[in-house]
């Protein structure tokens, strides 16, 4: 059983947040190799820890060592990623206009805009990722980077492997002379210590990834306050793939295995995981289903993050199960503990799909729904209807592509990331990389929480004018 912390309380979160409101103006304007060798001691000492983080990690969350193995090297290759990002300092995206003194009629003044830090970020840890988006993830590296202090809402999954790493980051802190404030960690499992941590008026911006419920409260919280705040919320998915009539001529068994291990990959519990199949009716459909069903009848339990995780997911899969014009094909044998889950595989008809809106929210765990259309127009019919999603994939031939332009056009509309006969679970950590999407995927479809883009969340454009060089910020002088 997982351990608990006891919930900050009100005079923890102020000092926290004051002390970060206090480290900001000399860590915002620390050297670019300072706070680069901040992000890979953090790293380095990540790596110190050895197995002991990932058994610690493995016994909170119930994620296999090799998964966990991997996610350490994705958290530590992010941290290493933004050191680079933070000396090569193009990110500030540097915008000088130098003065026209003779200019008639009249003169130009000097200009000269640059990124600068927004201040103290809250950033929230999520179940899933107990590493790459908890204490050193993706959110506190980036923010870190941009100059930012940050303070750290643990996962109440995982309080112990929060501990380990946010002692390393205080370590690195110390040995490095960091200021004191640059960094905190808080716990709470109580939605009041995340609300009062949003709404202290010395946060300057909230970086979230979890459940749409706790994602849109906290947003709506940080844009009621008297001064509104950015705040960025991953909320969900359910990334569409639309398996095209040549694709499913061609491969429609291969589809299908890898649609059933993407589904099934970590239980389902990927924000990129396929909740839903999209394909027009022919004789290629009926084959590819048919060895869908045969890939999730013989499915088996999986252990999934939290009793509650689980509990959730049962009670969603009960839900849709029992809805008019649904199939259901799950495993027939086996029984599941607590927090266990079965994978489950529905089929419906595009009409059922458009009339039941709730067909259309991500299902956190190992199911998809597979929509089953007439002819092209319901095709398109159910596109445009879709949510926002991360992702959307489309399994085709170069002649399906010709044939649905519009499909393309559509999708681009409604996803931050298209795939092209792949499968969306994965996400690349490189500088091309876009993790977000229009609501309600995200708060913010302009921005991105993985990759080096990652860091614009937390910056803000200033300009001055006709400023003295010894005055400018060092990334605007001429030198």
């Amino acid at each position: 059983m997982t351990e608990t912390r006891p919930d900050a309380t009100l005079s923890e979160i102020d000092r926290a947040v004051n002390a970060a409101g206090d480290a900001f103006e000399r860590y915002s304007v620390l050297p670019p190799d300072d706070i680069a060798a901040f992000l890979e001691a953090i790293a380095t000492g990540i790596e110190g820890l050895g197995d002991d983080l990932l058994r610690t990690a493995s016994a909170e969350s119930s994620l296999p060592m090799d998964r966990l193995t991997g996610e350490r090297g994705r958290t530590v290759g992010q941290l290493r990623m933004f050191a680079g990002l933070v000396r090569d300092g193009a990110w500030k995206d540097v915008r000088v206009d130098q003065a026209l003194p003779d200019r008639k009629p009249l003169r130009r003044p000097d200009l000269r805009r640059v990124l600068m830090p927004i201040g103290p970020v809250a950033v929230w840890a999520a179940s899933n990722f107990p590493l790459a988006f908890s204490v050193a993830g993706g959110d506190t590296a980036a923010a870190l980077a941009a100059g930012c202090p940050v303070i750290v809402k643990a996962h109440p999954g995982h309080p112990k492997t929060s501990d380990l790493v946010s002692g390393v980051i205080s370590k690195a802190a110390s040995e490095l002379k960091i200021p004191h404030g640059t960094f905190s960690l808080l716990h709470g499992a109580s939605p009041e210590v995340s609300v009062a941590l949003v709404r202290h008026p010395g946060i300057a911006a909230g970086a979230f990834t979890g459940s749409h419920r706790a994602g849109r409260a906290l947003f709506d919280a940080a844009v009621s306050r008297p001064t509104p705040i950015p705040f960025f919320a991953e909320m969900g998915s359910v990334n569409p793939l639309f398996a095209l009539p040549g694709a499913l001529e061609a491969r429609g068994e291969a589809i299908a295995d890898g649609l059933a291990a993407a589904v099934n990959l970590g239980v389902g519990q990927f924000c990129t995981c396929p909740g839903l199949v999209v394909a027009v009716e022919s004789e290629a459909l009926e084959q590819f289903a048919g060895k869908l069903r045969d890939r999730f009848g013989l499915g088996v339990p999986g252990t999934m993050l939290t009793p509650q995780i689980a509990r959730s997911y049962r009670e969603a899969v009960s839900r849709i199960d029992s809805m008019d014009g649904v199939r259901t094909t799950r495993p027939q044998n086996g029984s599941v503990g607590e927090s266990e889950a079965l994978p489950a595989l529905f089929e419906t008809t595009a009409r059922a799909f458009l009339e039941h809106e709730e067909l259309g929210d991500e299902v956190f765990g190992p199911s998809t729904i597979l929509v089953r259309c007439a002819n092209d127009s319901e095709l398109r019919d159910v596109a445009s209807n879709l949510n926002g999603s991360l992702t959307a994939t489309i399994h085709g031939t170069p002649a399906d592509l010709e044939d649905h332009r519009s499909l393309i056009f559509l999708l681009s509309r409604k996803a931050g990331r298209l795939i092209y006969n792949g499968y969306p679970t994965g996400v690349e950590v490189c500088s091309a990389m876009q993790h977000g999407g229009p609501y309600p995927a995200t708060s913010d479809p302009r921005f991105t929480s993985v990759g080096t883009a990652a860091i614009q969340r937390f910056a803000r454009p200033i300009c001055f004018q006709d400023f003295p060089a010894e005055f400018l910020p060092e990334a605007l002088r001429d030198a």
